[in-house]
């Protein structure tokens, strides 16, 4: 038949790729000391590789508020197209780089538990999940290449030693080869492995064979009567590759029901089926190394709400982290090599606290607080991740939706600012590096010094995130085309009723106050936008402000202006200087500093060479904008929208500014005609309000 395939061809060329090849590498004791010696990184403990796993993808420094930052790639998880992003903590993950530096070193916190400790949804789980695929991933490179061994008995010479039957008996916890060696035997071969090593690093096994694997080396001594290389003729070298799945250097534990642990979970069990193999409970052969602990040995395990763990539990982790070692019923202690992470929450971790006799633990613990975000553009960041328009079937999200929400969700989190002309909301633009009259980058670094518990409670991004789904469900159940920010602040404030984490009525009270807050800044937001876009005649904004310098040169240099309609020379017009210096609210008793501060910046660019623009003063741009709004504004009749009666002279200026809105601030044809509406309604209020 034609068109047929040869596909065992293709797969047989697929299998035969070097990478495929270099991860099923296989050889003698021998080649692998060959492999030390020319790259002695394969023998690095695990929070070495977890260290280098993070600092190889790199780091960008900056300055935030006058203190010097550190923002690591690596939590960026690009190699996953940033589905686990961590955004805003930069803080958090120094310290936690700091931990793992420290470790690698032999400082000292490769000794603690390292735990996570933050509200719900604070990112705690995901930074453990992106350890965890890093971890798996860099086991794949060629510069996270590890190795494991297998005992073999190809010509059947050692059944009474492996077992009946058996011809390979894999390390059960995928130790380091080198563990292989007794320590005064190790001592010498590291001296020489060493000797004219490049670079920094210098090999330095540690630990013991775990029992399985002591159990057969010292059986193999005696049968060859202590020859260690016919020992090592047994011993097959495998490249290991982590894998989550797969239960090999990645472990994750989380608690269940009391009555239903069992610390066999964490360090293996007898396996009975093998006990009349063996003939004895106590023969390491017959027994299950599969505990969590045993299985993430070379990695990392991940304990889950780990202080909800039963108090048995936790006495092991003691051992654990501190001499990394574990103890299997009915046999010693056992080598671990791993980094213990966990996470809990803060009742949790107040429960510990106040807990005498976990004294012990809470001295072998490093905590590192994972807070909410209170930074605007991280935490807008995370929801245009899961929300945007690229996402969406049959509907678009209006501009700003996704910022009122986060809007929200920050306020909840932010103490209430000391300062009396402070409030939360300024507090919140000033984190977000927005300019307030009379702050500085100093009184940010006060204000956050000030704190006491800021990011450790509020409202979580997940309440936030199942809101924002409901909207547009709503929306595209509905036909309406388009979320808007007024839906879901709607579904915000509804949720609160029912939300399970809040029942203090005072706390909801203050969370509906600060929706109102939120509301209030998003119509300034629309009005400034409505406004911009209204006033967006370049031509008319470059005469007007041609205009104003005209008079406010004639003024400062005691002169006339000559009037272009009638040629006659008369005095700068007061009226229309003072109309635009209004709406940058310059007083009476400051008109003049204002007016020769402006005749400065523009002398000042002309002996540069350069030409004055309106645009390059933020002030003088702002005012001249609302002047030529204010002049328009009746002319283009927004307020007749409310009403639906227009002539056409009055839509074509309106469908002009509707133009604008969607070229220049992001609206669709939908939500532009939405906010120029909810815009006309505000202006028909005002003007109400000033007739009355």
């Amino acid at each position: 038949m034609s068109g047929k395939k040869d596909w065992s061809a293709l797969i047989t060329e697929i299998g035969h790729n070097e990478k495929y090849q270099d991860l099923n590498w296989s050889g003698t004791f021998f080649d692998y000391l060959n492999l030390v010696r020319a790259n002695p990184k394969i023998t690095r403990n695990a929070f070495q590789r977890l260290y280098d796993i993070v600092m190889e993808k790199g780091s960008e420094n900056y300055i935030d508020a006058k203190k010097e930052m550190v923002h690591y790639k690596f939590f960026d998880d690009e190699d996953n197209k940033g589905k686990d992003a961590v955004f805003g903590l930069d803080i958090s993950l120094m310290k936690l780089v700091n931990v793992l530096r420290s470790a690698a070193y032999g400082y000292g916190t490769e000794k603690r538990v390292i735990l996570l400790h933050g509200p719900v949804g604070s990112a705690k789980s995901t930074i453990c999940r992106l350890l965890k695929a890093g971890v798996e991933n860099y086991s794949k490179t060629d510069k996270g290449a590890l190795y494991t061994f297998d005992w073999v008995d190809p010509k059947g010479e050692i059944q009474e030693i492996l077992g009946e039957g058996q011809s390979v008996f894999e390390s059960p916890m995928h130790e380091e080869p080198l563990l292989l060696l007794p320590v005064e035997m190790r001592e010498k071969l590291v001296v020489e492995l060493n000797r004219g090593a490049k670079g920094d690093y210098r090999i330095k096994p540690e630990g013991e064979l775990c029992p399985p694997s002591r159990f057969i080396f010292s059986k193999l001594m005696e049968k060859y009567e202590g020859n260690v290389n016919q020992v090592l003729g047994h011993v097959k070298v495998k490249r290991l590759i982590l894998s989550e799945a797969d239960r090999i250097g990645i472990g994750t534990f989380q608690p269940k029901d009391e009555k239903n642990q069992d610390s066999t979970e964490l360090t293996g069990d007898i396996n009975y089926r093998k006990i009349a193999q063996y003939g004895s409970d106590s023969d390491p052969r017959a027994f299950n190394f599969d505990g969590e602990f045993n299985i993430a040995n070379r990695g990392l395990i991940e304990f889950v709400e780990v202080l909800k763990l039963d108090v048995a539990f936790l006495y092991d982790l003691l051992g654990a982290s501190q001499e990394h070692k574990v103890k299997p019923k009915k046999f010693p202690q056992t080598h671990i090599d791993e980094v213990i992470i966990g996470h809990t929450n803060e009742p949790e971790y107040r429960k510990l606290q106040d807990n005498e006799f976990m004294e012990a633990l809470r001295d072998r613990t490093v905590k590192i607080d994972i807070p909410y975000i209170t930074k605007l553009k991280n935490e807008v960041a995370i929801y245009t991740k899961d929300f945007n328009n690229k996402k969406l079937r049959g509907v678009s999200i209006a501009p700003h939706t996704i910022e009122v929400a986060a809007m929200w969700a920050l306020l909840t989190r932010l103490e209430k600012p000391k300062k009396a002309n402070l409030d939360r909301l300024s507090k919140l633009k000033l984190y977000d590096g927005k300019y307030i009259p009379g702050y500085t980058e100093d009184n940010v670094r006060e204000l956050r010094k000030e704190t006491v518990r800021e990011g450790l409670s509020g409202i979580s991004p997940r309440y936030i995130q199942d809101k924002i789904s409901n909207a547009i469900v709503m929306a595209q159940q509905g036909n309406k085309g388009s979320v808007n920010p007024f839906m879901v602040m709607n579904e915000l404030d509804s949720g609160l009723k029912s939300h399970s984490l809040i029942s203090n009525e005072e706390v909801k009270a203050d969370y509906r106050e600060l929706l109102a807050v939120v509301k209030q800044e998003y119509e300034e937001i629309i009005k400034a936008e409505v406004q911009r876009a209204i006033s967006a005649d370049e031509s008319a904004l470059t005469r007007l402000c041609g205009n104003y310098i005209d008079n406010l040169k004639a003024y400062t240099q005691k002169e006339k202006v000559k009037n272009p309609f009638t040629g006659q020379d008369e005095e700068p017009d007061e009226r229309l200087m003072r109309s635009i210096e209004d709406k940058i609210e310059i007083p009476e008793s400051r008109k003049d500093d204002f007016r020769r501060e402006i005749m400065n910046y523009i002398g000042a660019l002309s002996l540069d060479g350069k030409k004055f623009d309106y645009k390059t003063n933020e002030r003088l741009r702002k005012a001249i904008e609302l002047k030529l709004f204010e002049d328009q504004k009746d002319s283009i009749k927004l307020t007749s929208l409310v009403t639906s009666v227009t002539d056409k002279d009055t839509q074509e200026k309106i469908d002009i500014v509707k133009t604008r809105l969607i070229k220049d601030f992001g609206y669709d044809e939908i939500s532009a005609t939405d906010v120029l509406h909810y815009v006309a309604s505000i202006f028909a209020r005002g003007d109400v309000k000033d007739k009355s």
